[in-house]
């Protein structure tokens, strides 16, 4: 099997485990039969590429893509071999504008051409009846096609059918590809991951050494909480005080668990009604990792009471992350005429940034006072404050007005610009 022979010359970097199977049927039982030996899974075609995302696998999936290269090969043979006419054909699965320009670079006429790009997972009789019926209504004179079984299927009735296959260069390409991603993935999944816990001490003027033991009783209880939740992400944590604990773990762990952040807000939310958030870090050392944390938990305490938000280690923001919907945000531009500007209306890099995620989640490339509001947690007041002022510097645009709903002035639509000439 020509995969098997190029994945010998990754012998250094990876075992090849091949799996053999007749149909692509049988894809989900393999997967599910043998995933705790794999890491990465490489599949010949697309089709048991789609059948496998069925499955409850969450290793990273590849599969050989046939494009431009592939075709030439095939119909090279198809013209000068078999001295076939090419202009009439029938071709799947391959993107159309690989298939005109390889017909294009090879000088072949493609005026006849009939395309069946795939939409997805499909059936394979509907391909076959594809090639079938336009084959017997005399408007292609050969069929060529991605997949074996469509191609056993119309040899055997007599149908000139050709099939693309993966070559030596498809076929390394995608180891590559596939190695790399997984050392991506490897190397983030083993970065320190930082989870910082603050629940706000109360400002209740009570007895002295009734707060005091009330305090420590609250604390055993959000210790007990804080540990369950360590020990089910593979962590371990340290009290930093009183209703602030620091828990480390590893990004993969974090994510392999399933276990959600808001999991701990709610479980803590039921001891207290103290207001509690989480900041998490992520970073390749544990001290980037705990800046990212106190960054993650300072945005959370701004936003609101029992939220939590994370900072990746490329900087970028993300949250509330108990929430259904969030927004993600970077504290830094490299825009130096843009930062000036930004300082000129008295708006942070982060705001800026902030808005800019918003208005990406609003949708139609713009945003209003309300909904800007809304999310940053202001008053409409300042939020109309903030986007008048970055309008004055030519940041942003006033581009319409909102149909009112009440009497009252119609309210301005803006659209904010990340780019200034």
């Amino acid at each position: 099997m020509l995969i098997s022979d190029i994945a010998k010359e990754y012998s250094d970097k990876l075992d090849y485990l091949p799996f053999i199977y007749k149909s692509s049927d049988e894809t989900i039982d393999i997967i599910e039969t043998n995933q705790h030996l794999v890491d990465i899974w490489i599949f010949s075609g697309v089709t048991p590429y789609v059948t496998a995302q069925q499955s409850t696998s969450k290793k990273p999936f590849f599969y050989l893509e046939l494009n431009g290269t592939s075709l030439t090969n095939e119909l090279i043979k198809i013209k000068y071999k078999d001295q076939k006419s090419l202009n009439r054909a029938s071709i799947d699965l391959l993107e159309k504008n690989d298939v005109y320009e390889t017909y294009h670079d090879l000088d072949f006429i493609y005026e006849n051409i009939y395309l069946y790009e795939y939409p997805g997972f499909t059936e394979v009789q509907e391909i076959i009846s594809f090639h079938e019926n336009l084959f017997n209504q005399k408007k292609v004179d050969v069929c060529i096609t991605c997949l074996n079984f469509v191609y056993e299927h119309l040899k055997a009735k007599g149908i000139p059918i050709y099939r693309v296959t993966p070559t030596r260069a498809n076929i390394r390409q995608t180891l590559k590809s596939a190695l790399q991603q997984w050392e991506t993935l490897h190397f983030k999944q083993s970065q320190i991951a930082i989870l910082l816990v603050k629940i706000e001490e109360s400002n209740k003027d009570t007895n002295h050494h009734t707060i005091s033991y009330d305090l420590h009783r609250l604390n055993l209880e959000l210790q007990a909480a804080v540990l369950n939740f360590s020990e089910s992400i593979y962590g371990s944590f340290v009290t930093l005080g009183v209703g602030v604990f620091l828990i480390f773990s590893t990004r993969g762990s974090l994510n392999k668990t399933g276990r959600q952040v808001g999991d701990l807000l709610e479980n803590l939310a039921l001891i207290t009604e103290l207001p509690a958030n989480v900041g998490i870090g992520y970073g390749e050392t544990a001290l980037i990792a705990e800046e990212n944390a106190r960054i993650a938990l300072n945005h959370a305490k701004h936003y609101g009471s029992f939220c939590a938000f994370l900072v990746k280690d490329n900087g970028i923001i993300e949250g509330p992350l108990k929430e259904q919907e969030s927004i993600s945000f970077s504290y830094w531009t490299e825009n130096k005429e843009i930062s000036d500007k930004l300082k000129q209306c008295g708006v942070t890099i982060t705001t800026f940034n902030k808005i800019l995620s918003v208005q990406k989640r609003a949708g139609n490339n713009s945003i209003t006072a309300s909904i800007l509001a809304e999310w940053l947690k202001m008053t409409p007041r300042n939020a109309r404050r903030i986007l008048n002022g970055l309008a004055e510097q030519g940041i942003a645009e006033i581009i319409g007005d909102e149909a009112p709903t009440s009497k009252g002035r119609p309210r301005k639509i803006y659209r904010v610009n990340s780019d200034v000439e």
